[in-house]
Parts: structure tokens; C-alpha cells; sequence
């Protein structure tokens, strides 16, 4: 039996984003990439440069298309912008979380934390993970045989990466396996999906502050759940 090309599909988190106040940002516009976040995202272009990478998609939000495009220009692709790749809408966007402001310990924010399972705060899990899905699905099509790079978030990138290993969507914020200009790789052959993998190629130049996720790899799915 003639054995079928691994399809890679990787899923990148976009670099550090200049952000002094620490705002929860989401969606807004203008929240673009530091310093350090220009240099992870180059960084990240040359550890894949050697790869055999075809297609390279970005959220459209600044920092997802910055963070695409050093890896774009050295392979010469075009970044193919994807909505669906964006980040996840939350109630709480444009506000700070730093120690002591309160924004969680406020009793009129109480009622949008009332299901962690929705969650009730911002855009479901399963429509997230719908849209990530289609985008992934479609991105294999293109790299047909070869590889796939999506510049995206770290929540749509965690919960894809959940739901495809079969794990709740219930999880610590602070222990997702998905640090910045980390990639989160779905491996499809035939068959469908055959396992997730996950690297830091920009390890050493994360900050303290984001070198919190501990979670382990899950197991090896067959294919994304339907």
C-alpha cells in the first residue's frame, strides 16, 4: 500500500505586543508587536526557513500579520489573510488586569463568569473551535503533502488544540501550552489527524511572565472531532 504525504499544519502564536498598560486587548486595533515581538517573529522565520512550508495564513489583526510576514518574505509566499483565525470576543476587552484593579473581584462582572464551560465571558469554545477547524481543514487542502503556517491567538490555538486531543475545554488561563511565537503543529496523513506536536522556537527569548504553561502533551487523536 503506497503510503500517504504527512500534511503538516502548524499554528503559530503571534510575538510580544506592545502593551504598557496591560490591556486585554483582543480585538482592538493597533495593539502591534514589541521590539522583542519583532525579534521572535524573525527568529521564529529562520528556524522554519528549511522546512517545506507553502502556505502562510494570519489572523488580520496588527500583530498576527506582523508576526507572519518575516516567515512570508524569507520563503516568498504571500500571507493569506483569515478571519477565522482572529481572536476570540470577550466582555472584558479594553480593560486592565493588573494586580489590585478589581475587574474580576467587581460583583457587576460576577454574572459573565457564571459558565466556565461556555464560557459565558466571551465567544463559545465549539465556535471557536469551529471556525479554527475550517481554517486548518482548508489550509491542509492548500499544503497538500507539505506544510501550513497559521498565525494566530493563544486561546483559538489552545482550545483547537483541546478539543482535538478530546480534553474539556475547562482549563487554568495560566497553564496553557502555548507560549508566544510557539507552534502548535497538527500532523494529518490519510487517515485524517494523527497527532499534535508543540515547540518554542523562540523559547530563550520569552518572558518571565509568560513562562507559566506546564500542561503536558495529550494523547495522539485520529482525527478532529466532528
Amino acid at each position: 500500500m503506497t503510503r500517504q504525504p504527512e500534511t503538516i499544519v502548524h499554528l503559530l502564536r503571534h510575538g510580544e505586543v506592545h502593551n504598557p498598560g496591560g490591556v486585554l486587548y483582543g480585538r482592538r486595533p493597533g495593539y502591534r508587536l514589541s521590539e522583542l515581538g519583532r525579534a521572535m517573529a524573525e527568529r521564529v522565520a529562520e528556524s522554519v526557513r528549511d522546512r517545506d512550508i507553502v502556505h502562510v495564513g494570519a489572523s488580520p489583526l496588527e500583530r498576527a500579520q506582523e508576526t507572519a510576514a518575516p516567515t512570508a518574505k524569507l520563503l516568498g509566499l504571500d500571507v493569506q489573510t483569515d478571519a477565522r483565525l482572529i481572536e476570540s470576543t470577550n466582555v472584558f476587552e479594553g480593560k486592565a488586569f493588573g494586580k489590585g484593579d478589581g475587574a474580576l473581584t467587581n460583583p457587576k462582572n460576577w454574572w459573565y463568569l457564571r459558565n466556565p464551560l461556555k464560557p459565558s465571558w466571551g465567544e463559545p469554545y465549539d465556535v471557536v473551535v469551529d471556525r479554527m477547524r475550517g481554517a486548518i481543514l482548508d489550509a491542509r487542502i492548500a499544503a497538500h503533502g507539505h506544510e501550513a503556517v497559521l498565525v494566530s491567538h493563544q486561546l483559538p490555538i489552545w482550545v483547537t488544540r483541546l478539543s482535538a486531543e478530546k480534553r474539556s475545554y475547562v482549563h487554568d488561563p495560566r497553564k496553557r501550552q502555548c507560549t508566544l511565537c510557539s507552534l502548535t503543529s497538527f500532523h494529518f496523513d490519510g487517515r485524517g489527524l494523527v497527532r499534535v506536536s508543540y515547540s518554542e522556537p523562540a523559547g530563550d527569548m520569552i518572558p518571565v511572565a509568560d513562562k507559566h504553561a506546564t500542561f503536558s502533551a495529550g494523547g495522539a487523536p485520529e482525527e478532529l472531532r466532528p
